[in-house]
């Protein structure tokens, strides 16, 4: 690992940084501070890596636990829980911003995953860990279009399913 991350080190730094532009303005949490918070979990970890496109693609799954960890401490520090309300018109799964839609989505994702597996591997992958979509489709050892469509459909059913939990207010 000591080897590899000098290696990666400036990949993982920019899917951090495309991952946290997606974030709110005011988040906490710097792509410096995601990517070395990555480090950690995987020195700690008894993971191993297959290929190039199955450690970014652990690497995309950490960054998503650690930003669905940062929200879960943000929300019980600065609001107790609670009901979440998301407007339609602001609900973007592709920019989860607020720790509130990060774990609305997390919840959802997490419900989609005991359904399709695959389908919640990609957005993990693609929106939560900004890993590319051929780089993905690699990991996955599936085409990019298979892909595309596969994200589409899991898009279509987390908009779904995050507005038929109540999570979502119409204006």
């Amino acid at each position: 690992m000591d080897q590899l991350i000098p290696l990666v080190y400036q990949q993982l730094l920019s899917l951090a940084r495309r991952r946290m532009s997606l974030e709110a303005p005011d988040h906490t949490m710097r792509p410096t501070e995601l990517v070395h918070e990555a480090y950690l979990r995987l020195v700690h970890s008894e993971i191993s890596a297959k290929n190039r496109a199955h450690f970014y693609a652990i690497c995309a799954q950490l960054m998503r636990r650690i930003l669905v960890d940062h929200a879960k401490t943000n929300l019980r520090e600065k609001r107790g829980g609670g009901a979440i309300v998301l407007p339609l018109d602001q609900m973007d799964v592709v920019s989860p911003g607020s720790p509130e839609r990060v774990l609305a989505i997390h919840e959802a994702l997490d419900k989609l995953a005991e359904m399709d597996a695959r389908k919640a591997q990609i957005v993990e992958m693609v929106v939560f860990g900004g890993v590319e979509q051929e780089v993905a489709a690699e990991a996955l050892d599936i085409s990019p279009a298979t892909l595309r469509r596969d994200l589409k459909v899991a898009k279509a059913w987390l908009y779904q399913e995050i507005g038929h939990r109540g999570a979502v207010e119409k204006p």
